[in-house]
């Protein structure tokens, strides 16, 4: 099937953050009402700062909440590169603090062996994703489904098994650890968050008929419309 974005839009990235704050801080309190725990799945790079700020002065029973990433990089904590550490020192604050971490980087020899391990570790995590909050690139690539990454099409694959699977895309720079697209559609609630009138115009071609980008496939194979929460 193929999933209309439902485009949401907001005079500026703070009344932005603070409505998707809002809205996943809901989903997230209606999961804990509903099985006593909620499991998000947080995009990285600069947009989502202001989010990860506003969801972190949500009141909600944080201590239920398990966190983890959409993808991650090829890299330790200590890395200004990392996504965990953005999360930790953005989200992970404040009333979020009493969250529970599920990092996707292990110090493993290889990109591949990482992926391994992860994917073992987050077996035993409460799935499927009560939230999964996506961003994109001016490439087209979400999570880190990165158009020239060798093993796009099981990246892609909506029936896929893997929790964790590894990313190696020379327009990537270091490896990746991704979530697979099977498991961001599994999620109760699914948004993505994009910034800037260059991103819109990049999603925009890539939901025309014949779309190829790899944001493309999240909509062509979600259940429902995916919220676009934009501001320029």
């Amino acid at each position: 099937m193929n999933a209309l974005p439902d485009w949401r839009i907001f005079p500026s990235p703070e009344a932005l953050a603070a409505a998707l704050a809002e809205t996943v801080a809901q989903a997230l309190a209606d999961a804990i009402e509903r099985r006593g725990q909620a499991f998000l799945a947080v995009s990285g790079g600069t947009t989502p700062t202001r989010f990860f700020r506003a969801l972190s002065a949500q009141a909600l029973a944080w201590p239920k909440v398990t966190v983890t990433l959409v993808d991650e990089r090829f890299v330790p904590e200590d890395s200004p590169r990392s996504n965990a550490a953005l999360v930790r020192a953005t989200l992970l604050a404040g009333k979020a603090a009493a969250a529970r971490f599920a990092p996707l980087y292990r110090p493993a020899a290889s990109v591949g062996q990482a992926a391994d391990e992860a994917n073992a570790g987050l077996a035993a995590l409460p799935w499927p994703l009560d939230v999964a909050i996506l961003g994109m690139g001016t490439d087209g690539h979400t999570a880190s489904f990165f158009p020239d990454a060798a093993n796009l099409d099981a990246l892609l694959d909506p029936a896929a098994g893997a929790f964790v699977l590894p990313v190696r895309a020379a327009s990537a720079g270091e490896p990746r650890l991704t979530l697979p697209l099977a498991r961001l559609l599994e999620a109760g609630t699914l948004a993505l968050h994009i910034e800037g009138s260059e991103k819109r115009t990049v999603l925009e071609a890539a939901l025309r008929p014949g779309g190829d980008k790899p944001v493309s496939a999240v909509f062509a194979h979600a259940r429902r419309p995916v919220p676009v929460y934009w501001t320029n």
